[in-house]
């Protein structure tokens, strides 16, 4: 048996677990299955893998991305630059646990938004400088895209809303929203910016995947814009997971 899961807290939902059980029903993959680990304390962790002497995998949410770092053998270039884990593969040595951490964020971001780049998607808009930003910006340096932070309050290195002049919007053709605005339920919310500058060289780009399509992506393909919600970017992430799993 080979048990892979999820922690975080709270866990109300998942699409990991629903991912992987319909991914092992679906390819006949037997003796493998996927639970929800919903620790309020990471300090909980150790005591999970010794009650668990079948897992092999952990994919990790909110609130342990960080603060599961210090339980870890090793982390993969991109955890270690983001500074962040939400995959982790669990190999036992000589009945010792090894733990190595992974970003696979930045690879499910990274392939979604490549296929559709133009030469012209020189510099970045990020709405947003949370954890979710953290990717987003590890994988625009590592692709020479030169971006600008855009939060509601003030913080070194980023600009507010009110101060994205038409310039500098002309200027930044590549738009990412890394916050929650426009996230089922409040989905009438969106980064607040002239919609009426933008044109059908823009590319918008919101990490938000339910709904679908949010207010973000809705006023931007109105105005002609190209959009990718994050729901690819999922998929991506979950598959590096397993490929990462299966090493």
């Amino acid at each position: 048996m080979k048990t892979y899961g999820l922690i975080g807290y709270p866990l109300s939902h998942s699409f990991s677990k629903k991912y992987f059980t319909e991914k092992f029903l679906n390819e006949g993959i037997g003796d493998h299955h996927y639970e929800l680990f919903p620790i309020e304390d990471i300090k909980a962790l150790p005591d999970l893998l010794n009650a668990n002497s079948t897992l092999c995998g952990l994919n990790v949410t909110i609130p342990h991305k960080v603060n599961v770092l210090c339980y870890l053998n090793e982390v993969d270039e991109a955890a270690d630059q983001i500074g962040a884990v939400n995959c982790i593969s669990i190999k036992s040595f000589d009945g010792e646990n090894y733990l190595k951490g992974y970003n696979t964020d930045a690879f499910g971001f990274e392939e979604s938004l490549k296929p559709l780049l133009a030469d012209h998607h020189q510099k970045a808009l990020v709405f947003g400088d949370g954890g979710a930003a953290k990717a987003v910006k590890y994988v625009l340096k590592k692709l020479n895209i030169t971006y600008q932070i855009v939060v509601r309050k003030a913080t070194p290195g980023a600009i507010l809303y009110n101060e994205i002049t038409p310039e500098i919007l002309a200027s930044h053709k590549l738009l990412i929203n890394t916050t929650p605005l426009g996230m089922s339920p409040n989905i009438d919310t969106y980064p607040e910016i002239d919609y009426s500058l933008i044109d059908s060289s823009y590319l918008a780009y919101d990490l938000v995947y339910n709904p679908l399509e949010t207010a973000f992506l809705a006023k931007a393909a109105a105005q002609g814009a190209q959009i990718k919600n994050g729901l690819e970017m999922l998929y991506q992430q979950a598959e590096k997971a397993w490929a990462i799993w299966n090493k």
